[in-house]
């Protein structure tokens, strides 16, 4: 019954729960610093993937471990923000410019000519 008790699920700790209930997007995050690579090194054929790990390595100060990328960047050309050509990556159209913000609206300017004043 010793056995039983070490990998019943009542002894996991708390902090493994946590990571289990709120898992951490790491996709998005390496497919953000991926399109500012892809920005920054505004190669017009595409950038290579040893290229886009040197980028990171020299101005974010990060490295991304192999599957980790292979699996952002898969998940980018699925969603076609990126565009796989030959051996390299490159930003779509789409991805390049920023979302528009809305224009807001103008407000309207309430005339003082429009409403009458009543005179006491």
């Amino acid at each position: 019954t010793h056995c039983l008790d070490i990998f019943s699920k009542e002894n996991t700790t708390s902090k493994n729960k946590k990571q289990r209930e709120n898992p951490t997007p790491f996709n998005m995050a390496t497919i953000g610093l991926v399109k500012e690579c892809l920005l920054a090194l505004k190669d017009r054929t595409g950038s290579s993937l040893p290229a886009i790990n040197k980028w990171l390595e020299n101005e974010k100060k990060v490295t991304i471990k192999k599957h980790v990328m292979r699996a952002a960047l898969k998940k980018g050309v699925e969603a076609g923000t990126l565009i796989p050509v030959k051996a390299s990556y490159k930003l779509s159209p789409e991805a390049k410019n920023p979302p528009k913000k809305k224009a807001a609206a103008p407000k309207k300017k309430k005339d003082a000519a429009t409403k009458k004043k009543v005179a006491p």
